[in-house]
């Protein structure tokens, strides 16, 4: 954290008002703040403002200046030989692949994922309680999808109107696509889940807990 030195929420269901206890500073005296809910969405567009592209580009503007924030992008993502949002969401050789080999199989970043990929998120496992499923369910699936409905509506409108593109009729297969695999990930991964209200002891390791979720989190070999 840039306001203050050493691992901070490190414990398991600590929350920001643990943090800004041990940091001495209010919300608005924070540098930058850490997540509220622990949960950051990763998707190929911009479909959320906290995503983790916008979180890393946020970061960058707070610690070293907006004066800069370009330059420090550029640098980046010429060192990741990609942009930050191929970066996450690429399926090899991206954020989560480093991720579990820095990590040797034993990741503190959970991602939940649907099954075609249309739908991520990571979670901080240290940051983890009961609720968080339902919070991911209900404040990121279900508002992805409405997202992904209205913009199926804007695309289809363009066809009846005959003012659609190539573009466009390819993005709205794609969208009923993700409709359909976020639908299919809600109805017979996550809420399941989000109803079990699971708890995990962080003492019994990630190669126990992680199995826990079955479907609902990326397939880690030699994990899952």
């Amino acid at each position: 954290s840039p306001d203050h030195p050493g691992l901070i929420l490190a414990n398991a269901g600590d929350t920001v008002d643990h943090y800004l206890a041990k940091v001495g500073k209010s919300t608005e005296e924070l540098t930058f703040a850490p997540d509220d809910d622990a949960i950051i969405p990763i998707t190929e567009d911009e479909w959320f403002e906290d995503d983790a592209a916008s979180r890393v580009r946020d970061f960058l503007r707070a610690t070293f200046g907006s004066e800069t924030l370009e330059q420090n992008l550029d640098f980046l993502e010429d060192s990741l030989g990609k942009s930050l949002r191929k970066y996450f969401t690429a399926n090899t050789g991206g954020f989560y692949a480093d991720h579990i080999k820095t990590y040797k199989k034993r990741p503190i970043y959970w991602m939940f994922e649907s099954p075609k990929k249309h739908f991520r998120a990571l979670v901080y496992l240290h940051r983890y309680t009961k609720d968080t499923v339902n919070i991911l369910l209900t404040g990121y699936l279900r508002e992805f999808r409405h997202k992904l409905v209205h913009h199926q509506s804007e695309l289809q409108a363009k066809i009846e109107a005959e003012t659609a593109t190539a573009v466009d009729r390819a993005d709205l297969k794609k969208t009923k696509e993700a409709i359909k695999d976020v639908e299919e990930y809600e109805r017979d991964i996550l809420l399941p889940l989000a109803q079990q209200r699971l708890e995990i002891d962080l003492d019994d390791g990630v190669k126990v807990n992680y199995p826990k979720f079955g479907k609902a989190l990326a397939k880690v070999t030699g994990l899952s």
